[in-house]
């Protein structure tokens, strides 16, 4: 399947943010959306999930427009996976995860065993099948992030558009959701990811849009848009791209060149 971002135009009212947008991700493909904060980068997640209405251009699968679809078919293509999420009551893992099959439910239907078998099969698939019986709200905020992805997993989406996975996370706990992540998308999911770090496009092997301001945006794969002078445009600071190689691999990633300061007296 294929997710067509076509000439977008989004904002709030009559304010404009984001004009003429344009990216694609298909299954099987992670499409990371990079830039610095104000640019509009969650002005435009919001559009393509529907929370704000499109000035203009349009959100295709499969050459479909999606606001030709019922919300309970919208969520069996898209899920989504916030950046936080705190519920208001103590629910167990299992419960929030059973929550992703509310668009398979009727109006007054409740989860049956098929339901519970899917939610249990994702977290299994994740690795954290031992946290289905803890209580979400006492859990920490790696393990909070993979019972998210579990739950959005349990709509069974052709996509998922994940708001800064790894945000206020710890180092370990960062490579740990982006490993999954790479997973999922080898599994034949397509995914859209926002995140403030460029490295994540090359551990990911992602395609790239990198958002800057004046509706400058650049497309492609993370090798052509993850650049020293695209980043020195996007954020104004000097950045070296560096390949470091092991024997059976090269890991590209990017550092910030920070000029020493003259602290003699």
């Amino acid at each position: 399947m294929k997710l067509e971002i076509r000439n977008v135009v989004c904002g709030y009212g009559f304010k404009t943010v984001v004009n003429d947008f344009s990216a694609t991700v298909s299954s099987g493909e992670i499409l990371c959306l990079l830039g610095p904060n104000g640019v509009g980068k969650t002005t435009l997640f919001k559009s393509v999930l529907g929370f704000l209405k499109l000035q203009g251009g349009a959100v295709l699968v499969d050459g479909l427009d999606v606001r030709n679809l019922s919300k309970k078919a919208f969520a069996q293509v898209l899920g989504y996976v916030p950046q936080a999420h705190v519920p208001p009551f103590p629910f167990t893992v299992r419960d929030v995860v059973v929550m992703g099959r509310s668009s398979y439910l009727g109006a007054f239907g409740t989860p049956g065993k098929h339901d519970i078998e899917v939610a249990e099969s994702c977290l299994e698939s994740l690795g954290v099948s031992f946290l289905a019986n803890r209580v979400y709200t006492e859990l920490s905020g790696g393990e909070r992030q993979m019972v998210l992805i579990a739950r959005a997993l349990t709509q069974e989406p052709a996509f998922i558009m994940m708001d800064e996975p790894t945000s206020n996370l710890d180092f370990g706990n960062q490579v740990r959701v982006l490993r999954h992540i790479s997973k999922l998308a080898q599994d034949g999911l397509g995914i859209i990811m926002t995140t403030h770090f460029p490295d994540h496009a090359f551990q990911c092997h992602c395609k790239v849009a990198l958002m800057q301001r004046n509706d400058v945006f650049i497309f492609g794969s993370a090798e052509e848009v993850v650049t020293e002078k695209n980043l020195y445009d996007a954020y104004g600071i000097e950045v070296k791209v560096k390949d470091t190689h092991f024997e059976y691999f090269t890991i590209r990633s990017c550092m910030p060149i920070i000029e020493e300061t003259d602290s003699s007296p």
